[in-house]
């Protein structure tokens, strides 16, 4: 009979005593902010749990926070939680009304959610981490670059009152640098592995088979393979011949390279010449064509067709000379026949055997007649069947479909190729029926790796290895979670598949090698405790800049999830996040700003957003800014001259200033600067234009009043009330407006000057006159 852990607040009987669980909880609460590293199957939910029991229970009226990636995830991690802790437990997540979020905040101990979700309520103040005794990070992996999770965790050191952080995964990546990245965004300084191979995890432990299937290429796939090589050997000695690339024996990493050498040159040339954009055009191409060819190696002619089908749609110039090239022709025509004719690559038939062998050694008749009487057949055996593509998982249920398998589809939210994306609610259903045995074989895109509760199974199948060690390890940790698990790597023979599978093994041993490497965990321990320290620092320094009066700035609802808006919070600025009819971010009621990343300025031009976009700016305010974000601006197809055309009509033609910054921080910096000119250190109310027009009369005349130099919404009010109408305001002299309080001198005249001086706009002869 199992032991269970005795805790006042884990319900009894519901948590067995595993020595290895124990002993990491114990580390965690005794050591300091640690990452955990270990297979999907070793309980690692349980340490959290643990943790946390002890955390609620050390620290009276605290909070526990544990943030998972996808809704899904954070639903099942509430459910575990309430399954074993006797305290008010709730979820987070976008699908749940921002009122009701901040009810469930306070009124629970327990909070799961989803890093987003919490950040844009962190960000528009419905709460804050102040009593958050632990924050568990599962997949910490993802807490590189702009997630959640790296501004959430320097939030919660900022805030808390008594920190402690718990990261968790299966696999943090294999680089160095990325591995340390992880541990300083997170602050962690404790890492511990644990694997299979312990042994206070083995008894624990199912194992886990790992059989590679090789495949040879048929001979038409070679035929049509052979096609593709020839227009790709064509271009790349183009390449050769212009000096863009040295050597013939590239990759598409080099090809990349490259492309980013042209761009910078055409970037750079005041007039680019015509062989920067055939080069363009010519390395286009090949990128075009080494995906082809990893298509016919690795999936198939159907897959390939369907991506010349997409590439016939394309009008660029690249896409029209391959579709137009001999080789690449008869490389079309070749798999048209053979698709037509039924060739398929032949890991299609072996994926097919494997799964048909997985339920009966029989024919699929027998399979059929007897799996559900025949109590001694594998009845409630589960496969998923990974694959990168999703014409390659249409292909593949077809194919099931044809062969009486019961399969269903899985795959992302996002439309792709005029193929709608599952819903949350649809994959939810899809689970649940594959769960109750509705189907057999769940056939999914990269979606099922992490992140979705799905059940476990006993055999898992990739249709091509993964160059990632991540991936790899997450999909394999969809098997052995109860029995011993299986998982079958289908792998195409002396084609990018040997390549991919070598990528894998390489990077799982580094991950291993740098995660106990000591001279790593030091120095990472020691990042962390700078970070730490430095963050008290701020903490004091905080308490100090208390009573000083910080910037306000308004940003639109649309900004909610941007890096701006968390720099600007980091960055001391009271920041209001509130839906704008126009702009980005306002700072008083003269100043507005419209930021666009440098990719998005050029999209804006090719689809004519731009000029409407300073249109409604110059209408609206007085003094609109456009902030230019990247330093990538001329690294498109469109020809440097037409964008410096753009940017002088924009300042020229509508008066609005453009000022450049190099990223997202230096666009908070600038924003913040701004404020703090506009504002003088003066909290003075601020009209955000949530609406083009004025609809009611009042709205109207405050609209009009507000128009005139250096009046705001609270002065307009006074100035309604004191003279009664618009028209007397316009009629009055300079002594009657200045009766009105907080009206000065200097104010009066401006608006004198605004309503006697003769217009002039646009005549040579006011050229002179100074614009107020």
């Amino acid at each position: 009979m199992a032991d269970y852990i005795k805790h006042p607040l884990i319900v009894p009987d519901t948590v067995e005593a595993r020595l290895y669980q124990q002993v990491l909880a114990g580390d965690v609460l005794k050591k300091g902010n640690t990452m955990i590293v270990a297979p999907t199957a070793l309980g690692k939910t349980i340490i959290a749990i643990l943790v946390g029991a002890e955390r609620l229970n050390q620290v009276k009226n605290s909070k526990i926070l544990i943030l998972a990636p996808t809704k899904p995830l954070a639903i099942q991690h509430e459910n575990s939680f309430k399954q074993f802790l006797n305290l008010p437990c709730t979820s987070i997540t976008g699908s749940v009304s921002p009122n009701e979020r901040e009810k469930r905040w306070a009124e629970s101990r327990i909070i799961c959610a989803t890093p987003q979700t919490l950040e844009s309520d962190l960000l528009n103040e419905r709460y804050t981490l102040e009593d958050v005794s632990l924050i568990v990070f599962d997949e910490c992996h993802h807490g590189v670059g702009s997630y959640s999770y790296v501004y959430l965790a320097s939030r919660y050191i900022k805030e808390s009152k008594f920190n402690l952080i718990l990261g968790l995964t299966a696999s943090p990546g294999s680089d160095k640098f990325k591995i340390k990245e992880v541990c300083e965004n997170l602050y962690i300084q404790n890492i511990v592995v644990k694997t299979e191979d312990d042994a206070d995890v083995r008894p624990y432990f199912n194992p886990l088979e790992i059989d590679w299937v090789r495949v040879q290429m048929s001979q038409e796939l070679e035929k049509i393979k052979d096609c593709v090589t020839k227009a790709l050997k064509i271009r790349l000695k183009g390449l050769k011949n212009m000096g863009i690339i040295n050597t013939v024996s590239v990759n598409k990493r080099d090809i990349l390279k490259a492309r980013v050498r042209v761009q910078n040159k055409i970037a750079t040339s005041a007039n680019p010449n015509s062989e920067c954009y055939r080069a363009m055009s010519i390395l286009s191409a090949v990128i075009n064509i080494q995906h082809s060819q990893g298509l016919i190696e690795t999936q198939g002619v159907s897959t390939f067709n369907q991506y010349v089908s997409r590439l016939r749609k394309k009008q660029t110039r690249a896409a029209k000379s391959l579709i137009s090239d001999v080789n690449f022709g008869k490389a079309i025509r070749l798999a048209r026949d053979a698709e037509r004719n039924g060739c398929e690559h032949p890991k299609l038939k072996k994926l097919t055997d494997i799964v048909k062998n997985e339920f009966s050694e029989d024919s699929q008749t027998k399979l059929q007649s007897t799996r559900f009487s025949d109590e001694n057949t594998q009845k409630d055996s589960k496969i998923i069947v990974f694959t990168q593509y999703r014409d390659t998982l249409e292909m593949i249920y077809e194919k099931f479909e044809k062969e009486g398998i019961k399969s269903a589809k899985f795959y992302g939210q996002a439309s792709r190729n005029n193929q709608k994306g599952l819903s949350q609610k649809e994959q939810k259903q899809i689970i649940k029926e594959f769960r109750a045995g509705k189907y057999d074989v769940l056939i999914s895109t990269s979606v099922a790796e992490e992140g979705i509760d799905i059940p476990a199974v006993d055999l898992v199948i990739l249709y091509e290895p993964v160059g990632s060690e991540v991936r790899m390890i997450q999909r394999r940790g969809r098997t052995g979670r109860k029995d011993s698990g299986r998982v079958k790597v289908l792998l195409t023979e002396g084609t990018m598949d040997e390549g991919a599978y070598w990528s894998s093994i390489r990077k799982e041993d580094s991950m291993r090698a740098q995660l106990i490497d000591q001279e790593v965990i030091d120095e990472l321990n020691r990042s962390a405790i700078e970070r730490m320290e430095a963050q008290k620092k701020v903490k004091v320094l905080d308490k100090k800049k208390e009573n000083i009066e910080k910037p306000l700035v308004f940003a639109d609802s649309r900004e909610g999830n941007s890096k701006v808006i968390r720099y600007l919070s980091d960055m001391e600025v009271d920041t209001k996040i509130q839906t704008m009819i126009v702009g980005d971010y306002q700072v008083s009621d003269d100043v507005v700003i419209e930021r666009k990343t440098a990719k998005d300025f050029v999209d804006s031009i090719v689809d004519k957003r731009l000029f409407k976009q300073a249109t409604q700016l110059r209408e609206e305010f007085k003094k609109p800014i456009i902030i230019l974000e990247g330093n990538d601006l001329y690294n498109g197809y469109i020809n440097p001259n037409a964008i410096r055309g753009t940017i002088a009509s924009i300042a020229l033609d509508f008066g609005i200033s453009i000022i450049p910054t190099r990223d997202s921080q230096d666009t908070a910096a600038m924003i913040k600067r701004i404020a703090v000119r506009e504002q003088k250190g003066e909290k003075t109310p601020i009209s955000i234009r949530t609406d083009k027009k004025p609809v009611n009369i009042w709205e109207q005349q405050i609209f009009i009043v507000e128009s005139l130099p250096n009046i705001g919404p609270v002065h307009a009010k006074k100035l309604l009330e004191h003279f009664g109408s618009v028209e007397n305001i316009f009629n009055a002299s300079e002594e009657q407006l200045t009766e009105v309080e907080g009206i000065g001198k200097i104010t009066t005249q401006n608006i004198k000057k605004v309503i006697e001086t003769k217009y002039l706009h646009f005549k040579k002869e006011d050229k002179n006159q100074k614009l107020l």
